[in-house]
């Protein structure tokens, strides 16, 4: 550990001075820095200063830490804590950035983008490269470059020339008289006498450049009020034709503010209406009912076998817009149901050479589970889903349409901005619905720096519709079961302003990070706490229907699954809603006969289930169907019609609308045809006739729907948005080699008459000599540094202090894996003994 009262000289003894806690956070908000693990703190700074590495970090911060990070790069190097705080708040102070600012640099210094105490801020030098403006990279602030480096290209002489302008003497050389330029510059008192005394047009001009961009034209024979400015050093050429107000000019014109507006505190998420508790919790419930509902209608649907797979993976417009169709909601909702059967595994492609999608397996567990655990899979299933319905029917990279369940769906930004969104939500008041504008201006605010920002804001609004659908949000407002579908079981307190500097700021007005996304585990208990909420706000299946004397069934509220199964083939479903209307046809009727059901089985069906007396009509229209029903049998011949009502096959032959079926007499009682069976019972029955198909040896065939399953499936895997998080135990382990490793190549050893060796090069000495210091070290009991490189030959440099040597190996206690370990010395390439204890 460095010594806390010397200044840290670079990132890499900031870091050494830091305590284990720190250091975590610091892996645990930038997760790229621990893969692979770093061996010394060293090389972790390096890590932590790579380009890729401070452009992530950068997209993670909120508006005003981003904010004092581009002051930061405009400012000195180093930087004292007050000219930091004069860039953001101006000469005319502003309390809540005063307040604001101890927890935006904690931010940055916990996130290793600002090393150095609060007299001596520095910004790392990747970040000042990204935020400090130039003439490829504008600063957000709006600022140029400063005086020094706005005439680095200027002759001497018309240095010189706009020294006396400005009426000051002239120096001896361009660097002295640049320095009393900026002086006068910075001097509030001299700047706005000099100001004062320039004409109204040539002022007009700097309010025009002096919240960016800096940069102007200007001709090759500039009017008299741009003459001035260019002669008094307040504008200075950088090209031919253009010219740029210098960074301390416009901070003397803007009152010393680097930022026109610094947003201190996030804007609060505010309630657009507020409803009762129960009122949102028994409208989500319905929701989830309705979610329930549509994806067993979906899946009912493809259950012998769903549309085909594209060549490119996906389905088509056509298949999106039939399923819409099937279950009454428009493609975009569709392809939303469509998405979330698939992540939680409830459909796939079968695999096979004409390849379809169907149920998978586990959608025959998942109907087995009670509604509210049924509901809690769909619900954990679209929060940790990277899959995002909502760019169905949009354009990819290569300008190729994305379709559902096709490739390119996957945003890893979504699971984040999902959660994000909810718990802004629970941070409000029980039954308070927030307007979307206020939702998003909250999600800009703690990623303003984030390349995708349109797509984050179309995730959020997308976030807010979807959850009405699932039943995760009633009437806008977040539900108690989506409350614990988050693992939070109350409302957290409502925003909070921070009063002083030693205020925290509450947790919900703190960006979240992937780390507050719950671990698979704590998902798991939180959707079961979520689904013992929704279970009693769920309708209770009902084990009757309400017959009607116009052939029509009402099902008040929704069924157990062996009466709506049959019921399902038995009538045809008329309408939906909050009660559903089936209507029985003969050919609904004739379907149920063709699965093996005969009239007495239907009549006590029906008496059995109905809560009114079963109507005449229908009792009418079973009996005439089943009469009809196999009168006429078909089989393979191609195929034939028998019958023993010759009569009923004469007539037939007369009709006109068989000629298609190309039949003949074979007997008076058989008929022949050139169609398959198949066909020739869809011809005859478009016939009105009621025919029944029959085997190979006479009988008749049951025509029941078989199941199509593809083979078993797991649900796809999130597409993660950069590294994991690492966990508690990943964090230990690797925040203790980085200590070890730290300790072995920075802890000091004697070189005797050797040189000194570089840094990172293992130690080099001879057999004889490695195990001769290893032995007297076991003796004395002192620890060693040395080289070792294992069976892969990966080499590393370690600090051990040697218990045994025997036999070729030496047994020791290893600083670095902080436990007793055993070393063939023959893979010891040298040793060296340290200086101190």
């Amino acid at each position: 550990m460095s010594n806390p009262a010397v200044p840290p000289r670079s990132l890499a003894e900031a870091l050494r001075a830091r305590d284990d806690d720190s250091l975590a956070a610091l892996l645990r908000a930038r997760p790229d820095l621990i893969t692979p693990v770093p061996t010394d703190l060293t090389q972790l700074a390096t890590r932590a200063g790579t380009r890729a590495s401070v452009v992530r970090a950068l997209e993670r911060l909120d508006l005003f830490a981003l904010r004092t990070a581009e002051a930061l790069a405009v400012a000195a190097d180093p930087a004292p804590c007050a000219e930091l705080e004069r860039l953001l708040t101006g000469d005319a102070g502003d309390p809540a950035v005063s307040a604001a600012l101890p927890r935006s640099l904690g931010s940055l210094r916990e996130q290793a983008l600002v090393w150095g105490d609060d007299d001596r801020i520095r910004l790392v030098r990747t970040a000042r490269e990204l935020l400090a403006p130039s003439p490829q990279h504008p600063s957000p602030t709006g600022l140029g470059p400063t005086v020094q480096e706005a005439t680095a290209g200027m002759s001497p002489g018309r240095v010189q020339e706009i020294v006396t302008a400005a009426g000051l003497g002239s120096t001896h050389d361009a660097v002295s008289a640049v320095a009393s330029l900026t002086a006068l510059f910075t001097d509030r008192k001299r700047m706005s006498a000099l100001l004062d005394d320039l004409p109204e047009e040539s002022r007009a001009v700097l309010s025009r450049l002096v919240w960016g961009p800096p940069y102007g034209q200007v001709t090759s024979d500039p009017a008299a009020h741009l003459r001035r400015l260019l002669d008094l050093g307040l504008l200075v050429p950088t090209a031919p034709g253009t010219v740029v107000l210098p960074r301390e000019v416009a901070l003397h014109l803007r009152g010393g503010r680097a930022h026109r507006e610094v947003e201190p505190l996030p804007p609060a998420v505010e309630p657009a209406a507020t409803h009762r508790p129960q009122v949102v919790d028994a409208t989500a419930a319905g929701q989830a009912y309705t979610a329930l509902a549509t994806v067993e209608e979906l899946l009912k649907d493809w259950d012998e076998g769903g549309p085909a797979v594209l060549r490119a993976g996906g389905l088509s417009v056509r298949d999106l817009k039939r399923t819409a169709v099937a279950l009454d909601v428009s493609e975009p909702v569709a392809a939303f149901w469509v998405e979330l059967a698939y992540s939680a595994g409830l459909l796939a492609s079968d695999g096979e050479a004409d390849e379809r999608y169907a149920a998978t397996p586990a959608h025959d567990e998942w109907l087995e589970q009670p509604p509210a655990r049924r509901w809690a899979r769909l619900a954990e299933a679209w929060l940790t889903a990277t899959r995002t319905s909502g760019l169905v029917g949009g354009r990819d990279a290569k300008d190729r349409t994305l379709s559902a369940l096709g490739p390119g769906l996957d945003r890893g930004a979504a699971p984040e901005v999902r959660h994000r969104v909810l718990t802004l939500l629970a941070g409000l008041p029980e039954g308070a619905s927030p307007s979307a504008e206020s939702v998003l201006a909250r999600l800009r605010w703690e990623r303003p720096q984030r390349r995708e920002e349109d797509l984050r804001s179309r995730l959020a609004e997308w976030t807010l519709k979807e959850a009405e659908l699932l039943g995760v949000t009633g009437r806008g407002a977040l539900s108690g079961h989506g409350r614990a579908l988050l693992g939070t079981t109350a409302p957290r307190t409502p925003d909070a302003v921070p009063q002083g500097p030693g205020d925290k700021l509450p947790v919900h007005h703190r960006p979240a990070p992937a780390a507050e996304a719950l671990s698979p585990a704590e998902q798991a208990t939180a959707s079961a706490a979520a689904a013992r909420l929704l279970a009693p706000l769920l309708p209770e299946p009902l084990d009757h229907v309400l017959l009607q004397a116009d052939l029509t069934a009402v099902a008040p509220g929704p069924l157990r699954r062996p009466l709506a199964e049959v019921l399902d083939v038995l009538a045809d479903v008329e309408s939906k809603g909050g009660a559903t209307v089936y209507r029985f046809t003969p050919g609904s009727v004739r379907r149920a006969l063709d699965a093996g059901q005969s009239a007495s089985d239907l009549h006590a069906f029906l008496a059995a289930h109905s809560r009114t007396p079963v109507p005449q009509p229908l009792t009418y229209l079973i009996d005439d169907v089943a009469r009809r029903h196999g009168h006429l049998r078909v089989g393979a011949a191609s195929s034939y019609v028998r019958c023993d009502d010759d009569a009923l096959l004469n007539e037939i032959l007369a009709d006109k609308r068989a000629a298609g079926l190309r039949l003949r007499r074979l007997a008076p009682t058989v008929l022949a045809a050139q169609a398959d069976p198949a066909s020739l019972l869809d011809g005859l029955r478009a016939m009105g006739f009621a025919p029944a198909a029959e085997s190979a040896e006479g009988d008749v065939l049951i025509t029941r729907a078989h199941a199509h399953r593809t083979p078993p499936r797991s649900a796809p895997e999130p597409v993660p948005d950069g590294p994991p998080v690492p966990d508690a135990t990943l964090l230990a382990a690797a925040i203790r080699a980085v200590r070890a490793g730290d300790l072995a190549s920075t802890t000091p050893r004697k070189q005797g008459d050797r040189p000194p060796l570089p840094s990172g090069e293992l130690p080099r000495t001879g057999a004889a000599e490695t195990l001769a210091t290893m032995q007297a070290a076991v003796l004395t009991g002192e620890a060693l540094w040395i080289g070792y490189v294992n069976a892969e030959g990966a080499a590393s440099q370690r600090v051990i202090a040697p218990v045994r040597v025997e036999g070729g190996f030496v047994t020791a206690y290893d600083h670095t894996a902080d436990e007793v370990r055993t070393y063939p010395l023959h893979r010891i390439t040298g040793v060296a003994e340290l200086a101190g204890d």
